[in-house]
């Protein structure tokens, strides 16, 4: 029997089918996490972002005959450097990506591994930076949506935490429309390296409050500013918020105990970006 993955296809034709699809491995992340570096993305916008930014990363691809048409550019890479892909039926992409919203496509590409704090700092263009720092988030679907903003509001980076187990999986890729190849991911070191570090190269930090902080909307906000985002349920570690620059809270009409992390992120930075854009 042939192997699909040693054999370019031709974008119109129909590959046979061959041995049984391979799994989806995985859990709470929408089996989206693979061994060797890899991870499993699926949703149109996700792996169109992906093959835009890093098409190098593409190791095999899954998908819907309809979507043939609206592929054509990335099947014709594939044909290109022999990188191995698959016409196949809704119920196989279904077990590919454990869950039916895949939009009709999933890949397996090579993970973009977090930067380090201190690459990530020497990157950065001078002047004002805004960046997220996630302290304790750890739903997918909230990562997603939090990615999806701070594409949109041109955030520099989202620093995960050195104890933090967050990663980009499959279900957040999805929701994040393309977002999380727009947003680098940094791993920070320990909190007492990571917050000097920080403070030397002018950021301020915030800790996000749902009470108890200052007005958002009256702050004033410093060019390089650093979210810090609490966990879906508790909030953020108060003794951790003591040791920032700033404590803030969205105000509302207290019909509602708070926004969800991911709502609330959003707010935030629009005010931030607007902020860091009449500045």
């Amino acid at each position: 029997m042939v192997d699909p993955w040693k054999s370019a296809r031709r974008p119109s034709a129909r590959p046979p089918r061959a041995t049984p699809l391979p799994p989806a491995t995985g859990g709470s992340g929408g089996g989206s996490v693979r061994g060797n570096g890899e991870m499993r993305l699926y949703g149109v916008n996700a792996v169109l972002a992906m093959f835009a930014v890093r098409p190098q990363a593409l190791r095999k691809l899954y998908l819907a005959e309809a979507l043939i048409p609206r592929m054509q550019p990335l099947l014709k890479w594939c044909v290109a450097n022999r990188v191995g892909y698959r016409v196949v039926e809704e119920g196989d992409l279904n077990k590919l990506a454990a869950t039916t919203h895949h939009e009709g496509v999933v890949a397996d590409v090579l993970r973009a591994e977090p930067l380090a704090l201190d690459a990530w700092l020497a990157g950065l263009k001078d002047g004002a930076v805004l960046a997220l720092w996630l302290d304790g988030v750890g739903n997918p679907h909230n990562l997603g949506a939090i990615l999806r903003s701070a594409a949109h509001f041109g955030v520099a980076g989202l620093l995960l935490p050195a104890n933090s187990s967050l990663a980009l999986s499959g279900a957040a890729a999805r929701v994040a429309e393309g977002g999380a190849e727009a947003v680098p991911l940094v791993r920070l070191p320990p909190a007492e390296q990571a917050l000097p570090q920080l403070r030397e190269a002018g950021f301020q930090l915030a800790a996000t409050l749902v009470q108890g902080g200052d007005d958002l909307f009256a702050a004033r906000l410093p060019q390089r500013l650093v979210y810090v985002m609490g966990a879906e349920g508790e909030g953020m570690d108060r003794s951790f918020a003591q040791q920032c620059e700033m404590r803030l809270s969205i105000p509302g009409t207290g019909a509602v105990e708070s926004l969800n992390v991911a709502s609330a992120t959003a707010v935030f930075l629009a005010i931030g970006a607007s902020r860091a854009a009449g500045s």
